[in-house]
């Protein structure tokens, strides 16, 4: 096996597929990269059985052949080296040269037969959305938030494609607070699929300012995201989300409009207060003084802001600070529109124009 690449690119390919090949693993071969050339089409891939990354890589000259080689090990050599240097990489065996200029470097590898084999989407009967990078991104930032990190309820701790209505939302909750974002507006395939959050982040670290648009492809157990000369492939959470728009409150009878970031403001002062306390706040409607936000610590004082706004019904309501903190930054636009109830109730919270973003917050025992 032989390629010819610059330093450059390689040094990106390899920074994106290296990121899960970390050492914990029990086989030893999932520490290294597959580097296989075919028929002058270079991959290298990597994997920890639950996703696979692979970069296509362009390269100026090739010749067939494939190894492994320690992912990190040689991410990082490559790194060091000088930029705009050209770099042959060769492997005999298992014996792996790398030359650059008058850098040279032999490294270990192995046969890649013990390399787990990739599983592979169902071209057939795959459902195929393409989406621009920046919705995507934006999107995936705003329900990520509410994903668990609870491994006792498996599906709790991804992200959920699922077509409602002739379109696309991704949703997550923990169980305390809930995200829902419409993806795609007008879809004819239908999908109900759980993404697991890792392999979401490692999409969104992968996404580079050179591609406009990612395309996902599921099938029966798995998902293929296809982003310029990356790809990610990842296992489904096998599991069922649960039915999380009969969760949408309907009869909240108290509705504010607010500034969004004079909001976060308060929040944050309240926040300051309520450490002790579990960072519970009190939000409260009065008439005589629009919205205010307080918390209360017996050993560091109190704290009460007022933001002046329409108040038709009074009323009061506890949240945890950093879950409305982390709602209101998810926000798209700076008004918002702020619904409870004086019940127990989830608390809803929208833009003002934009539908396509909601955000539940469960309240906390007064």
């Amino acid at each position: 096996m032989k390629i010819e690449v610059t330093q450059e690119k390689l040094s990106k390919a390899l920074n994106i597929v290296s990121r899960i090949a970390n050492g914990r693993v029990t086989l030893p071969v999932l520490n290294n990269v597959l580097m296989r050339v075919d028929n002058k089409k270079v991959t290298l891939t990597t994997t920890n059985l639950d996703m696979a990354v692979v970069d296509y890589l362009p390269v100026s000259k090739s010749e067939d052949g494939v190894v492994t080689v320690p992912a990190r090990l040689l991410a990082e050599f490559v790194a060091n080296l000088p930029k705009g240097e050209n770099i042959e990489i060769s492997a005999k065996d298992t014996k792996v040269t790398i030359k650059a200029g008058k850098y040279s470097s032999v490294i270990n590898g192995t046969l890649a037969d013990d390399f787990p084999e990739l599983p592979e989407i169902n071209e057939k009967e795959a459902v195929v959305f393409k989406i621009g990078v920046d919705e995507f991104k934006t999107s995936i930032n705003q329900v990520i938030i509410a994903s668990s990190n609870d491994l006792t309820r498996p599906a709790l701790t991804g992200v959920y494609f699922n077509t409602i209505d002739k379109e696309l939302a991704v949703a997550a909750t923990d169980g305390y607070r809930l995200a829902e974002k419409i993806l795609v507006d007008k879809v004819e395939s239908e999908v109900a699929a759980i993404v697991p959050t890792a392999s979401l982040q490692e999409v969104m670290r992968s996404l580079s300012d050179d591609v406009d648009e990612i395309e996902l492809s599921f099938s029966e157990d798995l998902v293929r995201f296809r982003m310029g000369e990356v790809e990610i492939i990842s296992k489904l959470i096998d599991g069922s989300f649960p039915e999380y728009r009969k969760l949408f409150p309907t009869d909240n009878d108290i509705e504010v409009t607010l500034p969004k970031d004079e909001l976060i403001r308060v929040t944050k002062l309240a926040a300051l207060f309520a450490r002790e306390v579990g960072g519970s706040i009190t939000c409260e409607t009065k008439k005589a003084g629009g919205f205010s936000v307080k918390s209360v610590a017996n050993e560091f004082g109190e704290n009460d802001s007022e933001i002046d706004t329409e108040v038709k019904v009074e009323g009061k309501v506890n949240l945890n600070s950093r879950f409305l903190i982390d709602a209101l930054n998810a926000m798209d636009e700076n008004k918002i529109v702020v619904t409870f109830s004086s019940k127990i109730a989830p608390v809803l919270i929208k833009n003002v124009k934009s539908k396509k973003y909601t955000h539940i917050i469960m309240p906390l025992n007064s």
